[in-house]
Parts: structure tokens; C-alpha cells; sequence
């Protein structure tokens, strides 16, 4: 099936006044849970409407759910000059836990988004060390990526990355792939036996220009700062450009083609991350971290079924 644009005039703002609400996941059995940087995680209603769950702190940035339907969160702390932990909420017993601070003895500062494998390990991105969020996006090399087991053992799996971001499992689950935001593009990394990574490589084009400092003011068109991935049914990876208010997909040839444009920003405002749900996974939503609103639509793909949705 042909990887047809979605018009702007599709898109349906659910969850409006949420607080930033970075991603979206949404279970088996229809529920939806959105990031909120008010609470734990918020869960949006049929109706459209949203309750918060669970405590404030920090600021939850991706999330994902396990098998067993709890909420990954990956905590953006440095967003609040704050820690950045991955932690877990339960939204059936209100339990909430942290499940690791630091890896190697690098404390965990930006934990940015959770991909859970059919293995129950977790990938995350920790983007960078930099003091404050305005400094993150200035080039540097420190983020890593880490896996946390489930026999509680975690590792760094690759490092030196510029702001690495959201992440995804090919439906194999024989690579992870990772938004390298500073990069404008998007690595992939072979998985290994016992959960660790191969060197990585740029999979397709680099995907727009980044701002030099003092340099004339890049169109915004043309940003290709990249954020949330997310595969659909066909093996098309869906990019985040918050900084065009563009999706466009790699797909399995390596060509771009733009699903998502609204270069006004008044309904696709810096998205974030997508998702997919619905009982036959067409029902696409789209995080942001500038909007106070979650958007809903009908994709012409179906989403990849992510391992709580299998």
C-alpha cells in the first residue's frame, strides 16, 4: 500500500491542556497513556478528555508499556535540571519505582526513550551530560545508549553519540534504531547475543540541516533535527522533524517521503514521537513537546505491533 500523506485537516487534538506530552503508547486492550511532565503519566479517555496518575517529578519523556502493562518512563530530568532515571509506573496498583539512576557508574541525567524487546530487556538513550537543556544541542558526543536486563544487570551499549533520541526494534529484532538528533539522522545498531550492540551506521539520508551558531538562520522547512521513530507494518520508518512540524518515513528502498508537513505549526506543532493502536493498529497519535494536546488520526499503514501489543 502506498505511504500516503495524512492532511493536517485529519488530525483530531485529544488530551488538550496535557503538559507536554512528549509520546504516546497505547496497550493491547485500547488504553492510552501520554507523557505529562504534571504527573507520572496520563491516561486519555475515549472521550478525548485525560486524568493524570501517579507523582510530578522530573520529566517523563518517552514512555512504553511491558508485557504486564506497566509504563516505562523514560524521566528527562536535565529538562528541569533534575535526574533523569528510568523508571516505572503501574497504573493498575499506582506504584511507582525507579528502576536505574546510573550505568557504569554514569549517572542517568536525560533518560529520553524506552523500547522493551520480546527478551524483556529495556533500550534506552540517555541524549546527553550538558548542565542545562539549551546547552544539549550544541554538538557534543556524550550520549550512550544502555540496556537494562531482566536479570537487573545493565550496560552502556554505545557511546559518543550526538543527542541520541528515540529509539526502535526492527520487527526481527535483529537491529535497534536510534534518532541521533545532533546528526539529523538516524543509526542503526545490530543487536548481539546477550542484549548488547554492534557498531552502529547511518541508515538512510541525513534528514535536513541543523543551525550553526552565528550562521544565517536555517528555513525551518529544513530542520532535520530528528526525534521519535517508530516503524509501521510495511518496515517504513516514521521520523519526527519537531523542529519542521514534519513526519516523513525511510522506507525499506532508503527513499524519504514526507507523511506529515504543517510548516504553520497550528495543528502539527514540534512533533515528538508516533504511535500506533486501534484494533487494527491504524490508529496513529502523535506526541509533541511544544502543543498542549495529543493528535489522533487514521494512518494508511498500520503500525509494527510493539511487544505489549502482540
Amino acid at each position: 500500500m502506498p505511504l500516503s500523506p495524512i492532511p493536517n485537516d485529519a488530525f483530531r487534538k485529544i488530551a488538550v491542556g496535557i503538559d507536554r506530552p512528549e509520546d504516546v503508547v497505547v496497550s493491547r486492550d485500547g488504553r492510552v497513556f501520554a507523557s505529562d511532565h504534571q504527573c507520572a503519566v496520563a491516561a486519555i479517555g475515549a472521550d478525548g478528555g485525560f486524568t493524570r496518575m501517579g507523582p510530578r517529578g522530573g520529566a517523563p519523556n518517552g514512555i512504553n508499556l511491558d508485557t504486564q502493562g506497566r509504563v516505562v518512563i523514560a524521566n528527562f530530568g536535565i529538562y528541569d535540571r533534575e535526574p533523569g532515571p528510568l523508571q516505572r509506573f503501574d497504573p493498575a496498583s499506582g506504584t511507582h519505582e525507579t528502576l536505574l539512576t546510573e550505568v557504569e557508574g554514569r549517572a542517568l541525567t536525560s533518560a529520553n526513550y524506552p523500547m522493551i524487546d520480546s527478551a524483556g530487556n529495556i533500550w534506552c538513550a540517555n541524549s546527553t551530560h550538558a548542565e542545562t537543556w539549551p546547552q544539549a544541542l550544541d554538538g557534543r558526543t556524550d550520549g550512550f545508549i544502555f540496556v537494562l536486563r531482566p536479570d537487573g544487570s545493565a550496560s552502556v551499549v554505545a557511546e559518543g553519540l550526538k543527542f541520541p533520541n528515540g529509539t526502535a526494534l526492527s520487527a526481527d529484532e535483529r537491529f535497534l534504531y536510534c534518532a541521533q538528533t545532533r546528526g539529523a539522522d538516524v543509526l542503526r545498531f545490530p543487536i548481539l547475543p546477550g542484549a548488547r550492540l554492534g557498531p552502529g551506521e547511518r541508515y538512510g539520508p541525513v534528514l535536513g540541516r541543523l543551525q550553526a551558531p552565528g550562521a544565517e538562520p536555517v528555513p525551518p522547512s529544513d530542520l532535520g533535527y530528528t526525534d521519535g521513530i517508530g516503524f509501521d507494518a510495511e518496515g517504513n520508518l516514521w521520523v519526527c522533524l519537531p523542529g519542521a512540524n514534519k513526519v516523513v518515513a525511510i522506507t525499506p528502498a532508503l527513499e524519504v517521503v514526507t507523511v506529515i508537513d504543517d510548516p504553520s505549526g497550528e495543528v502539527v506543532n514540534h512533533p515528538t514521537n508516533v504511535t500506533w493502536g486501534g484494533t487494527d493498529l491504524k490508529d496513529l497519535y502523535i506526541g509533541s513537546i511544544r502543543a498542549d494536546y495529543v493528535l489522533k488520526a487514521r494512518s494508511p499503514i498500520a503500525g509494527q505491533p510493539m511487544v505489549h501489543q502482540r
